[in-house]
């Protein structure tokens, strides 16, 4: 399928012309069909992210929004539908093929070693190794290089709460943590990072953190895909919100066009979009 084919119309995509800046979705999931036995847990879904934006994806348990962001990013293999990454038809099988795209994924699980330092933590899976025969040989790893980058790298993000690199995960906060996680994507993922709960077990002001986190990487050009159930943190941040309902796509709408209540209503199915 050519570029052509897999363009949306501005109106198709719920977002105004006016502010649309690019009109082919960098990510764009088009009929994704998931079953589990006879559990449907995605139904024809479609799905379009632009580069810079914030797509939040809303629902209640069971309307498929895990299997949704799983089937984008490679941890599950879609029965039926297409995905495409900058008009391109892909055909993730794991979640490193993602990744070799530059699709990265934070769980609500985060995936972080507590006893591993930050800088350990960033380049976990990643290893800078030393130059020449020390690292190409013996396999020595660049400890102080990759503890320089990971420095640079917060800094580039705005992360003033974690200064010391050398500081093991186990010894954060949670808010700490999920930065350190959100870095770790934002470092890698050139295309896409996806956010599963990034607030949830978090305080007022660490949630805060995570969502001045997520604008910073919008501001950078970097799109986000943000599900989450806390609606004020989804309104605050979130460009169009994709609400899913019984596997289905219910609606995409935006935090001008909808209220909160009018988001719930939709979601659960006591009012139509």
């Amino acid at each position: 399928m050519d570029s052509k084919g897999a363009q949306l119309s501005a109106t198709e995509a719920g977002r105004p012309a006016s502010t649309l800046p690019f009109t082919q979705p960098i990510l764009h999931a088009k009929g994704l069909v998931k079953t589990y036995g006879k559990v449907v847990g995605l139904d024809g879904v479609d799905l379009e992210l632009y580069q810079g934006e914030v797509l939040a994806i809303i629902g209640d348990n069971g309307a498929g929004k895990s299997t949704l962001i799983k089937c984008l990013t490679g941890a599950e293999i879609p029965d039926g539908g297409e995905i495409f990454l900058n008009g391109r038809r892909t055909n993730f099988k794991r979640p490193q093929d993602a990744k070799q795209f530059g699709i990265e994924t934070v769980y609500q699980g985060l995936a972080v070693s507590p006893a591993l330092d930050i800088a350990s933590n960033l380049y976990l899976g990643r290893e800078l190794r030393k130059p020449g025969i020390a690292g190409s040989v013996f396999r020595i790893m660049d400890t102080k290089r990759m503890r320089q980058n990971t420095k640079a790298e917060l800094d580039r993000l705005g992360i003033t709460t974690l200064q010391d690199v050398t500081v093991a995960i186990e010894n954060l906060s949670g808010g700490q943590r999920q930065a350190v996680a959100v870095a770790r994507a934002a470092a890698f993922g050139s295309k896409v990072v996806v956010l599963d709960e990034p607030t949830a077990a978090l305080g007022v002001r660490e949630s805060k953190q995570v969502l001045d986190l997520i604008r910073r990487l919008r501001d950078e050009g970097i799109p986000v895909i943000l599900v989450s159930h806390n609606m004020p943190n989804v309104f605050e941040v979130a460009d169009r919100i994709h609400i899913q309902r019984l596997g289905k796509r219910a609606a995409v709408i935006t935090p001008q066009s909808h209220t909160m209540t009018e988001a719930v209503a939709i979601m659960t199915g006591a009012s139509a979009a």
